[in-house]
């Protein structure tokens, strides 16, 4: 599994050479509704077995969470599972807030 910062993943974001990675948010709802990153799916993590399918593993896929530390086991969860461009963004929507996006409500 591969980390990336928040600056390096808003960086990411707008490189228009590089595929664009799914962003996917495995909070809970009630977290997704206080902050997420625009473009974020939710996928709970506890979800994220039954749905993975809903997935290209073929397609990055950025997975976050509020500090980095459930994102990076569904991470190793969707490695396990086959997947070949998995991401973990170190310190979560958190560190966005912080790094990138000082607008972005905290909790």
């Amino acid at each position: 599994m591969q980390h990336v910062t928040a600056p390096q993943l808003a960086e990411w974001m707008k490189d228009e050479s590089r595929d664009k990675p799914v962003l996917l948010d495995v909070r809970e709802p009630w977290e997704f509704q206080t902050c997420h990153i625009d473009g974020a799916v939710l996928m709970p993590m506890q979800t994220v077995p039954a749905r993975q399918e809903e997935l290209d593993p073929d397609t990055p896929v950025v997975c976050i969470c509020h500090h980095g530390m459930r994102s990076m086991q569904v991470a190793a969860f969707l490695e396990r599972a086959g997947f070949t461009q998995v991401t973990n963004l170190t310190g979560g929507v958190h560190a966005w807030a912080q790094q990138v996006d000082p607008s972005m409500p905290t909790y």
